[in-house]
């Protein structure tokens, strides 16, 4: 995603790439940017922190793991940078930490930058809404067989999603996945299944079954440009927000 968004970046004149942050002691370390990303040179080499390179006029994108995630946060708002999150995988605790650190600037987090995803999440919501409890909702979720956290961060959003639309607590109703003699499925509870395989990017299905129809509504990522397109697009329109801590919904103006 880095060499992504450094690549797009360049092609962009609404932004100026300034600064690049890899892991400490990666072997892409003090190699300039834009040749790691596959172009020409930027004259912006990698670095292994980021405080040295962070400012108020800039925007920080984060796509890494949540302990770095939180790490870039805090930087973030010490420095007064904007900051964009697309990072996966925090547990609950780490998810507080990183809007509490957030919002002492101006910041979008999504589990998702896609913009296509985002316009599901809305039609999902609206979908369970006027199809009422009658049509059961279940969500399945295709990946890369490296991806790390299970299920996505984005169908667990779509999940929330049903549930706030039939004003449900989705931390009482989801079921990730089922084994054995789990018995008859429950009417309010919402199914999400993780799959894993090969190079998927990402696919996104949330079913609507009703009795003797269904509704499908699905999102497939082909490539990451995607995610990373919806990323700039934040990056652009957080630059000039209030401090507080927004969604991609807040970007689109949903």
């Amino acid at each position: 995603m880095g060499r992504l968004l450094v690549a797009l970046a360049r092609e962009d004149r609404r932004f100026a790439v300034v600064g690049a942050v890899e892991a400490p002691g990666h072997p892409a370390l003090g190699r300039d940017a834009g040749e790691v990303a596959g172009g020409a040179a930027l004259g912006v080499a990698l670095v292994g922190e980021l405080r040295p390179i962070c400012g108020p006029e800039q925007v920080v994108l984060d796509f890494t793991a949540p302990a770095a995630a939180l790490a870039h946060a805090r930087v973030a708002a010490e420095c007064g940078a904007g900051l964009v999150v697309g990072t996966t995988g925090l547990q609950a605790e780490e998810d507080r930490e990183l809007r509490a650190q957030a919002d002492r600037t101006r910041a979008v987090i999504a589990p998702n930058m896609s913009v296509g995803v985002t316009v599901l999440t809305e039609l999902v919501a609206q979908a369970a809404r006027l199809l009422g409890e009658g049509f059961e909702a279940e969500i399945v979720e295709l990946h890369h067989h490296d991806k790390k956290d299970a299920p996505s961060g984005t169908a667990l959003a779509l999940g929330r999603a049903v549930a706030a639309a039939r004003d449900q607590d989705f931390t009482r109703v989801g079921v990730l996945a089922r084994q054995g003699l789990v018995g008859a499925r429950s009417r309010h509870e919402i199914g999400v299944v993780a799959l894993r395989a090969g190079d998927v990017v990402g696919d996104h299905t949330v079913v609507f079954g009703g009795l003797g129809e269904r509704l499908e509504l699905v999102h497939r990522a082909q490539s990451r440009e995607c995610l990373a397109r919806g990323a700039l697009r934040a990056a652009g329109w957080v630059a000039s927000q209030p401090a507080g801590v927004y969604s991609m919904r807040d970007v689109l103006g949903l």
